[in-house]
């Protein structure tokens, strides 16, 4: 693995650039090199799955081991059927090392532009770098910056306010009143982890109700069905969602979390995937759990909630989500929407923007590192048919 900027290739033969290590840059990186094609990841951390390895200890994928690898190289058995935080960081670096990968360490690329020629991209990267590709593909992560509301009051309140980025595991915590702001998948787990690390209270502030589905029923993993249904019209998989969750999740509305009303695959299709029981379930039931309205604002040391109810947690941890930023990066492309998304994702390009690829800006139902694979095989395939592009390729 290399340390320092890669050489430049020559103006008629340049390299693929792919931004960011993680699971989706390594997957097209690797398609691309079983094309003959060169492509250099760029990496700003100094080892790959950067991301990864900031995750909260517990973390286990939500989808199965063997719906999880990457092109090339499958994940050991001894991972297990859900595979831990650590496991998947292991198994990033075996795979940049397994396919000898051209990565690039410590550096970050911060501006992306068309070449002066008009036949490839430049990159503005760290220490005054200036990078010609043939192509380039995006893959800084879906998760890239921690976003925390404007929250009224937020910037005078005396209390201790973290973000679940800078959660790692229940021993700080321990007797403590922790209030959880957010009742996606990272609040859902870190709730039952403070629960089961002997946090004294623990709330989950909810301002929309999400479904909630059993990541395994009777060794049928919700990552196979959402592989099955994930090319349904969207009405139809929300009808026959309804139904299963009613069998297989029970009603929590007394406890403060109703089903909700929109549809299972109409939430997905925004952004929202389903929480995965991983505990939250029995929590809520025992009312170890306790789920309180949303929060409004702060006021010295309270919390404001939507109820009008205040509260004084010892700790806020706002598992509140994360911005893309991509603004800066490619932003002057018009190549994002209204939400800070690129238009398009996987083989496809921007219209105005022949050569630039985005891998991993969508939340699919089918499980993110599946989708990663294939598209970085359809990314792959897709810049080695283009004949504009005059791209390095590798010695036979």
């Amino acid at each position: 693995m290399a340390d320092s900027a890669a050489p430049p290739a020559p103006s008629t033969a340049r390299p693929v650039y792919v931004i960011g290590g993680g699971p989706g840059g390594l997957a097209v990186a690797h398609a691309l090199r079983a094309q003959g094609i060169r492509a250099v990841v760029l990496e700003k951390s100094d080892r790959v799955g950067a991301s990864w390895r900031r995750h909260y200890d517990r973390l286990h994928l939500h989808t199965t081991r063997r719906l999880s690898a990457l092109p090339g190289l499958a994940m050991p058995r001894r991972f297990g059927r859900w595979v831990s935080r650590d496991d998947v960081v292991r198994y990033l670096e075996k795979y940049a090392e397994h396919h000898e990968l051209e990565i690039v360490t410590g550096v970050e690329v911060s501006r992306v532009e068309r070449s002066p020629d008009g036949t490839g991209w430049l990159l503005h990267a760290t220490g005054g770098r200036e990078l010609t590709g043939a192509a380039v593909v995006v893959a800084t992560g879906y998760n890239h910056t921690p976003l925390v509301p404007d929250w009224p009051g937020l910037t005078s309140y005396a209390g201790e306010l973290v973000h679940a980025a800078d959660y790692r595991n229940a021993d700080p915590y321990a007797g403590r009143d922790v209030l959880v702001v957010g009742a996606g998948n990272t609040g859902a787990e870190i709730a039952v982890d403070l629960v089961e690390g002997g946090a004294g209270r623990v709330r989950l502030s909810v301002r929309t109700a999400p479904h909630i589905v059993r990541r395994s029923t009777a060794g049928w993993a919700a990552q196979y069905t959402g592989v099955l249904v994930r090319r349904l019209p969207v009405g139809l998989v929300d009808r026959l969602a309804r139904p299963l969750a009613k069998l297989s999740v029970p009603d929590l509305s007394e406890h403060g979390l109703p089903r909700p009303d929109t549809g299972l695959y109409t939430r997905v299709r925004q952004g929202a995937i389903p929480v995965q029981d991983v505990g939250l379930i029995d929590a809520v039931r025992k009312g170890k759990v306790e789920v309180v309205a949303a929060v409004d604002g702060f006021e010295k040391d309270e919390v404001l909630l939507a109820d009008g109810t205040r509260i004084t947690p010892d700790t806020v941890i706002a598992a509140t989500g994360y911005a893309r930023s991509l603004e800066d990066l490619v932003g002057h492309l018009d190549v994002l929407d209204a939400r800070g998304l690129p238009v398009v994702n996987g083989a496809r390009c921007p219209a105005d923007a022949p050569g630039l690829f985005f891998s991993g800006y969508v939340t699919p139902i089918s499980g993110t590192f599946r989708e990663l694979a294939i598209d970085a095989v359809k990314i792959a395939k897709a810049v080695a048919k283009d004949g504009a592009r005059q791209v390095s390729r590798l010695p036979v």
